[in-house]
């Protein structure tokens, strides 16, 4: 038995909350041109995804191409059991790199960790040969503009799933990518870990070496906090683990020459349930086991100039805990690696005005200039498509004054995503637009270390929407916040202006600001008394609760978790630029 079927799923959905009108690039929150996340909807919608399912003698697996290719189950037919969590319910939460994750099944991420769209749809192709069947999805990813696909594959016989990534570098200029292979699978008190005895990193509180055979946790109730591990010489490449009280475990294996990387994330029992359960509807607790081409995550590669580069992994269901010593890495017989779709670009509504505006200035038709994007699109052009500056530098040159500035923004944005900040504020300077003024004041902060004139930015917008937006606000307090007790006042009627809104990235703003004026008691009753999502991998509430535990005398709190922010030691190449 081997056969595919297509069909259409409906999932409780929680919409997320755009961050603003500013484009992501230097935001330390965020991938250009991707548009970052600042809250989710408490209540959930109703959404229609594509499901692909394909089947073996032994599993059956199903991969939704409209969650960034994520396999959303793995389940093995002689047991009945289910081997991967997949909540029932995606909600994304606060994690890099656009503040978008959601967790459960099996993820691929390119060229960042997490995947910038692994919420958001790409492109699948099913295919058969005589002896398999295979499901890809991928897209161009629209950072770089590079290729990238996962490609899954079931022999007839086969109880195992095979995992095929590969990436492609379509350009002239060599760029950096990072990848893992993520697969979410339940995690009760009993859950067992079966890991290669060696050296590991340990990441939590701080970065440190243990011997994994003497140190090592062995199950789930052995992990008192958030904690990721990494193996560095594993003394054999099989790992997974295994969950006595369901009779579920799920292995992988790989040739180390070409997947080295191993790890284990674990938020554990008891204080730090709540990061998984946050993108659940039950609390239902889930870890993460996670293969790649790179040993940890806190360095990078760079893919060159027309490299093509692949890798092959299996993942392994079970419904009995398995020896990983005994556990031998398939061969699988897999069509050509030159016959795996290297698909286009994914995703119409983001890509087609910059195709057409590439189109006309190809042509030198000034009348096929698209209207450039309104200001309520969040649609900034595509820094993964290398001959676009050109075109946008025509279209301002050939438009009208008030197209013009949008496009000059919109080139300077370009600019500044392909990691131009000198260029882009060269070309923002020439522009109206209060969205280059602002994008401008970041670059003046970020990139120049010039509070003085990004705040001079700042305050030459005139659009009272643009101004009055939290995340404006928000970067405008902390570039008058770096000038001193002199901008007091100025912040304070800022902040004063949008004090009714109930949104936590303000109300740390404002504390920020209360503390500053001498009032940290009012500062503190803020923090406290403020809702906090949690936010992975930030520490800006706890950088200032630490100064106002100070000026108020307290005892430093050991662990502040009503902030929302994690106590994980700073670790990992997650963002582009460092928090400003």
């Amino acid at each position: 038995m081997l056969e595919a079927t297509e069909t259409t799923e409906v999932l409780l959905t929680h919409p997320l909350v755009p961050s603003g009108p500013i484009p992501t690039a230097y935001d330390p929150h965020g991938v250009y041109p991707y548009e970052s996340y600042c809250e989710t909807s408490q209540r959930p919608v109703m959404k229609k995804y594509r499901m692909v399912s394909i089947e073996s003698d032994y599993i059956r697996v199903k991969i939704c191409p409209d969650l960034g290719g994520r396999v959303c189950s793995l389940f093995l037919k002689e047991k009945g059991v289910e081997t991967l969590f997949f909540p029932n319910v995606i909600r994304p939460v606060r994690i890099l790199p656009r503040q978008s994750f959601t967790g459960g099944g099996i993820e691929l991420s390119f060229p960042i960790s997490h995947s910038p769209v692994e919420t958001a749809p790409v492109l699948y192709e099913i295919a058969r040969d005589r002896t398999r069947i295979y499901v890809s999805c991928g897209e161009r990813e629209l950072r770089f503009g590079m290729n990238w696909t996962v490609e899954y594959s079931l022999g007839e016989s086969d109880d195992f799933l095979t995992q095929r990534a590969v990436f492609f570098n379509p350009d002239s200029e060599a760029h950096p990518w990072m990848s893992w292979s993520n697969a979410g699978v339940p995690a009760r008190p009993d859950t067992e870990f079966h890991f290669p005895d060696g050296p590991v990193l340990v990441h939590d509180c701080e970065v440190r070496n243990i011997d994994w055979k003497a140190e090592g946790p062995r199950r789930q109730s052995d992990v008192q906090r958030m904690t990721g591990f990494f193996w560095k010489k594993p003394d054999c490449y099989a790992f997974g683990v295994f969950t006595p009280s369901l009779s579920a475990g799920l292995y992988h294996v790989a040739d180390p020459c070409e997947t080295p990387g191993i790890k284990l994330w674990s938020d554990g029992i008891g204080r730090d349930e709540a990061w998984v359960s946050q993108y659940t509807l039950d609390g239902e607790q889930c870890l993460e086991v996670q293969a790649g081409p790179l040993v940890d995550q806190s360095v990078k590669d760079a893919l060159n100039p027309g490299q093509l580069r692949h890798h092959v992994e299996f993942w392994i269901p079970s419904g009995t805990p398995r020896n990983i010593r005994e556990i031998s890495l398939p061969h699988p017989s897999l069509r050509a690696v030159d016959t795996v779709p290297l698909f286009g670009w994914a995703r119409n509504e983001e890509v087609s005005l910059w195709l057409h505006l590439a189109s006309a200035h190809k042509a030198g038709d000034c009348s096929r200039i698209p209207a450039a994007p309104d200001i309520d699109s969040n649609r900034w052009a595509i820094s993964g498509m290398a001959n676009l500056g050109d075109a946008l530098s025509w279209a301002a040159q050939s438009t009208e004054v008030s197209e013009r500035d949008i496009w000059r923004f919109q080139q300077g944005a370009w600019l500044a995503g392909r990691g131009e900040p000198d260029a882009a504020l060269a070309v923002l300077g020439q522009s109206g637009d209060d969205r280059a003024r602002s994008l401008s004041a970041r670059l003046w902060l970020t990139h120049k270390r010039d509070p003085h004139t990004a705040a001079d930015c700042f305050r030459a917008i005139e659009a009272e929407a643009i101004a009055l937006h939290p995340q404006v606000v928000i970067e405008r307090d902390k570039a008058l916040a770096a000038l001193g007790r002199e901008t007091l006042d100025e912040r304070g009627r800022w902040l004063q202006a949008v004090s009714s809104l109930e949104d936590e990235w303000v109300a740390e703003r404002r504390a920020s600001w209360l503390h500053d004026a001498g009032d940290s008691q009012a500062a503190f009753n803020l923090l406290r008394n403020t809702r906090f999502q949690l936010v992975h991998q930030r520490y800006e509430r706890t950088r200032l609760w630490r100064q106002i535990e100070a000026s108020l005398g307290l005892e430093p709190e050991a662990y502040p978790v009503w902030l929302g922010e994690d106590d994980l030691a700073d670790f990992g190449a997650y963002r582009e630029h460092p928090e400003f």
